[in-house]
């Protein structure tokens, strides 16, 4: 069974996002299985590496800090888009970043894509150099200050 559906648990959401999504019909029952199955496959043939987390308690942590991060810039960006429209300089940010577990650049790739007024623009593995675009970019610095104190810091706890 496991060879047939080596990923039981993606493959019933996706056909449960399929009929949602659809209307439900035998045909799309039928169509979102296939769906749902080749994608089980097809997630099967990447093996992606089980991530592993070394300090889970520093998980609760980094959520809250983001979380109130997101409100934040989520006050400040309205701030400047309804009130202050010709202070704003955007630009770009080069930042050297610590990390090299891929499951730690996702999870800050997600972080900074989720704050608005930021996002991951471009990432060197080779460098280890991430492109920051900024929507109010007043000093760089402090920007690559909060990316590696605020952030990477404790991803690099967490998963390395």
């Amino acid at each position: 069974m496991t060879r047939f559906v080596p990923h039981p648990l993606l493959s019933v959401a996706l056909l449960f996002m399929w009929l949602l999504l659809n209307r439900f019909s035998l045909g799309h029952l039928v169509l979102g299985s296939a769906v749902a199955l080749v994608a089980g496959q097809a997630m099967a043939a990447l093996e992606p590496n089980r991530p592993r987390i070394r300090r889970w308690d520093l998980g609760v942590r980094l959520f809250f800090r983001v979380m109130i991060d997101i409100i934040r810039s989520n006050v400040e960006v309205a701030r400047l888009i309804l009130f202050g429209g010709a202070r704003r300089q955007a630009g770009f940010v080069e930042i050297d970043l610590p990390l090299s577990d891929p499951t730690a650049l996702a999870i800050l790739a997600v972080i900074v894509t989720s704050t608005p007024g930021t996002a991951w623009i471009d990432y060197d593995a080779t460098r280890g150099r991430l492109l920051l675009h900024v929507f109010d970019l007043v000093d760089p610095d402090a920007w690559r200050d909060t990316v590696n104190n605020r952030y990477a810091a404790l991803l690099k706890e967490m998963f390395e």
